[in-house]
């Protein structure tokens, strides 16, 4: 049996442990197509470190393959599967994917991203894609055989700050190679901190590719929590998930809350919800009075975490404490520390805003994957990183967040970095000068803003506003493509050609005490 299984199915070999729309793999079931995703991996002649690529949405067979190459100390590269082919080409080269695996609903860009790399395989699950291996072929290809010297693997999330191209995001001492052992441990250690229960079940009904949603789905899987998935948010259907499969924990963004609340009085009404004990969120801003409404509706069980995928989650807030402390993102956890620095690295005074830096009480580190200049720009000289937000911390030790240094935009819980969407408007023959930034969005958080300068010759309209968000979605994943564009006779530069962004940004986010 593969380790990290072995106490589950012993206990419960035919209970389900992985449900999506097209049914059930039991515990029994999802270990032996394990052993064998396992030793077709390492009939590639695969090892410790090497990487393969999930290109997929929410499926078991993405679990399968997390499974497979968490035994046998793989980087399991986390695919956005909304990335256009040259987006997909560049994390599968930067990050030296030896095998891809696409569901065929993302064949084309898939076939094309992988085309003239050499990968040692290239498999497709769902249906067929061109020039790809079956999956199921594939898992029939390896041995039914225990897996012998287990060792960690562990996923690789990109994020790109405001760099334009993503890079992909590691831990120095908890990552691939370590004792297998540990994932146990992490997933126990996180169960308590976040409250799942020993006989929990989670709900995911986001992108597991997000750092968070695997979180809450997969690294508890492996310490016996069931998942049931979908590969997209459905409200109604989600209350109806809930009640239906007694879920205990599901991971939402503030938007999603939103979308809830706005149920008709029928729906929310049918709803029973008795088996929930931990509804968590954070990768987003909520709105005070969407969190206090979703208090109200499902009790003292919403709680929020404040985390990044490269710091992983650094405070928690339970809901009571957080109707004590509105607008607080909680006390830091003891595994880390939290520093306010003011401008001149100073440490801030309680109530004092500063720019917030971790360290590791176990001494661990993060870094950039193949760039060391990333990694250096985020630390100080005492280890001390920085993932550019700023905020304070009031006499109680609670963290309150109020800015952001650098520019990414969160929208619905998903990273939209203005470099590259910059980048692309830039080209358009009718724009000189280009700035992308995040506005107010009631459902969203934030959403994309472009401000442009217009080359001579060309006129504001909203024809050319229309055609510069189109040359956006051309060039890159639909959800980065501005949702409107102003026009503006100059960009405020300095003489030296820095850009005030704050400038154009700032007068949309008045009278709001946070400014993300």
């Amino acid at each position: 049996m593969a380790v990290l299984l072995r106490p589950h199915v012993e206990a419960r070999p035919d209970e389900p442990a992985l449900t999506d729309e097209r049914g059930s793999t039991s515990w029994r079931e999802l270990d032996a197509r394990t052993d064998r995703l396992a030793s077709a991996l390492r009939g590639l002649g695969l090892t410790t470190g090497d990487a393969i690529a999930v290109h997929s949405g929410n499926r078991r067979e993405y679990f399968e393959l997390m499974c497979a190459a968490g035994h046998i100390g793989l980087r399991h590269v986390m695919v956005n599967w909304h990335w256009t082919a040259d987006e997909l080409r560049y994390v599968l080269e930067d990050a030296g994917a030896r095998a891809l695996f696409s569901e065929d609903a993302f064949g084309d860009v898939a076939r094309e991203a992988s085309g003239g790399l050499g990968l040692d395989a290239r498999v497709a699950f769902g249906g067929e894609i061109a020039g790809f291996t079956p999956y199921e072929e594939f898992l029939a290809g390896g041995k039914q055989e225990e897996i012998a010297d287990p060792v960690m693997g562990f996923p690789m999330f990109y994020t790109s700050g405001t760099t334009g191209r993503p890079k992909g995001v590691r831990r120095k001492q908890l990552g691939v190679g370590v004792p297998i052992e540990t994932a146990t441990l992490l997933g126990d250690v996180f169960a308590d901190v976040l409250r799942i229960p020993a006989n929990g079940r989670s709900l995911l009904v986001g992108p597991v590719y997000h750092s968070a949603q695997w979180l809450w789905s997969h690294v508890f899987m492996l310490v016996g929590r069931p998942v049931v998935m979908r590969r997209s948010f459905d409200p109604a259907e989600t209350l109806r998930l809930i009640d239906e499969h007694t879920i205990t924990n599901v991971h939402l963004v503030p938007t999603q809350f939103v979308r809830l609340l706005r149920l008709d009085e029928a729906t929310r009404a049918s709803f029973d919800g008795h088996s929930l004990s931990a509804v968590w969120h954070g990768a987003a801003p909520c709105s005070p009075d969407v969190k206090r409404q979703m208090i109200d509706w499902f009790g003292p069980i919403v709680h929020e975490y404040y985390g990044s995928t490269e710091a992983a989650v650094n405070s928690v807030i339970t809901a009571p404490e957080w109707l004590d402390k509105p607008g607080s993102v909680g006390r830091p956890l003891p595994t880390t520390e939290v520093h306010i620095l003011r401008e001149d690295g100073e440490p801030a005074a309680p109530g004092e805003p500063g720019q917030i830096y971790f360290r590791y009480t176990s001494g661990d580190d993060v870094e950039y994957w193949g760039d060391e200049d990333k990694t250096r720009s985020m630390h100080r000289g005492d280890r001390l990183f920085t993932t550019g937000d700023v905020g304070y911390l009031d006499d109680d030790g609670y963290l309150f967040l109020s800015d952001r240094v650098i520019d990414m935009i969160i929208s619905g819980g998903v990273n939209i970095y203005p470099a590259e969407i910059e980048g692309v408007l830039i080209t358009h023959p009718s724009v000189r000068d280009v700035a992308v930034f995040g506005v107010p969005d009631e459902e969203f958080g934030e959403q994309v803003k472009a401000a442009v300068e217009l080359d001579d010759g060309a006129e504001p309209s909203g024809a050319l506003a229309d055609e510069l968000i189109e040359h956006v979605r051309t060039a890159l994943a639909g959800y980065k493509a501005p949702r409107s564009v102003d026009f503006v006779d100059e960009m405020p530069r300095t003489p030296t050609g820095k850009l005030y962004k704050r400038l154009l940004r700032d007068p949309y986010w008045e009278d709001r005490t946070q400014k993300i």
